[in-house]
């Protein structure tokens, strides 16, 4: 199996390039996004390798410039109905970081503006690619690395306006109570002063 190539840019086409690598020369399907990107012809490229064999096709090479394009492409065809020419499309519209942000918001447009995903197979990529890391270079290390949000603390003012409400006061009462009783105590009161305080504004 080939994993990587690295030799000269011999030529490129619409939908692959060949590269000289010390005399051989090797046909790597790539997407546009990579083949606009590979150095011009004569000049040294290394092309990350998905090798795959076909009953019909014998073995075929696709192409990346990272390790997080190749990784993706092969998360993308173990999903149901997306075959390499998918892959390469999502990959040409959405780099691997993008189509992480894009499963991350659940967005199905973005996904369906390959060409050849259809609104279904946008959606089941999207689906299906939920918590998954799509590269195993750095944006899988920056995926990785993100904390998870954690729960807003409420401040003084709405704790006691929530214990209040729990006491059955209405809320717009125990809001104007506990603003009152903050204007008179400070912004440093600690809740259980604060609430009652409030208490004593209402029993004015």
């Amino acid at each position: 199996m080939i994993g990587r190539l690295h030799g000269v840019v011999a030529e490129v086409g619409e939908e692959e390039a060949l590269i000289d690598v010390m005399g051989v020369g090797y046909v790597v399907r790539c997407g546009s996004r990579t083949l606009g990107r590979l150095p011009e012809i004569g000049h040294d490229a290394t092309l990350h390798v998905e090798t795959q064999w076909g009953e019909q096709t014998g073995m075929v090479l696709y192409g990346f410039l990272s390790r997080d394009d190749r990784h993706a492409f092969v998360t993308l065809k173990t999903i149901q109905g997306v075959g390499p020419k998918a892959a390469l499309s999502v990959l040409d519209v959405l780099p691997p970081a993008e189509l992480t942000a894009a499963v991350a918001r659940e967005d199905k447009a973005a996904v369906a503006r390959a060409q050849g995903v259809g609104p279904k197979l946008a959606l089941r990529i999207v689906t299906e690619l939920k918590g998954k890391p799509l590269g195993d270079g750095p944006v899988a290390a920056l995926h990785a690395s993100i904390p998870a949000a954690e729960p807003a603390k409420p401040s003084l003012t709405g704790e006691a306006v929530a214990a209040l409400m729990g006491l059955g006061v209405a809320e717009v009462a125990a809001r104007r109570v506990v603003e009152q009783a903050a204007a008179r105590l400070g912004d440093e009161a600690a809740a259980p002063a604060l609430i009652k305080a409030a208490l004593q504004e209402l029993g004015r």
